[in-house]
């Protein structure tokens, strides 16, 4: 696959090569290859199949995440979050150290404590790093998902968008089984303030701890907004808001 750039936009097929857009530009590759039924039947492609096996587990595993915490992900994302987070998968999915090749499972990998990490710090919008925008300390408290950030300076500790008036904080919970496919998430009021240097002491805890046997996944919302005639208006369609996997447990 190559990226193509000319004078004229071509979309379609032109002498056996395949022309078509995406969200990186408009891009260029060989019209045909091998059958699907051969690659379905003929033994030499054993690996080939096991390896699309488990990469539609890690895709659809990433969905269940995603799905989880759609809300959020409305308002902080990049347009990668989903291919990205699919990656992640398949590494937690390699630490399946029991089942056979083609056969590995997300939640075996997670059950360890070395696939929670891998997940642990994920940022949802790659264009804006939670360890870029946010520069102070906070307290988790996984045992109720709440979050305290002490003597919090909103001029100090964060890294501003230009334009950015007031910001909004917020967290959430969620508990997903991958086996089964389920998930419940639970979230956090929104904790609003201007961005001057006020010190603030900002907690924040969700309603409750998600119902459900899975594993939880804990999150950290940053919203920027620039004020206007007293309304605060999202900043530049949300591409400097922040979602970050605090924890997994």
């Amino acid at each position: 696959m190559a990226k193509f750039e000319g004078i004229f936009e071509i979309q379609g097929t032109l002498q056996g090569m395949s022309f078509y857009k995406s969200k990186d530009g408009m891009m260029v590759r060989k019209k045909g290859g091998i059958s699907k039924q051969r690659i379905k039947n003929d033994p030499a492609f054993q690996r080939t199949r096991e390896n699309g096996t488990e990469f539609g587990h890690n895709a659809k595993m990433s969905q269940l995440v995603r799905k989880s915490v759609a809300h959020l992900l409305s308002l902080a994302k990049d347009h990668r979050v989903s291919s990205r987070m699919s990656q992640y998968m398949s590494k937690v999915k390699n630490l399946d150290t029991v089942s056979p090749r083609g056969a590995r499972k997300v939640w075996i990998g997670l059950a360890s404590e070395e696939g929670k990490q891998l997940l642990k710090g994920f940022d949802f919008n790659i264009n804006s790093p939670f360890n870029s925008v946010f520069k102070s300390q906070y307290e988790l408290d996984t045992g109720t998902g709440a979050v305290h950030i002490p003597d919090f300076n909103p001029a100090t500790h964060l890294n501003l968008p230009q334009g950015a008036t007031h910001a909004s904080f917020s967290v959430a919970v969620a508990s997903l089984d991958f086996e089964l496919g389920n998930y419940n998430t639970t979230y956090s009021p929104k904790e609003n303030f201007a961005l001057s240097s006020s010190t603030l002491d900002i907690t924040l805890t969700p309603s409750d701890l998600p119902e459900g046997t899975g594993t939880l996944f804990f999150y950290f919302l940053i919203e920027f907004f620039q004020e206007l005639n007293g309304v605060q208006y999202p900043l530049k369609n949300n591409s400097h808001n922040v979602l970050y996997l605090m924890d997994v447990v």
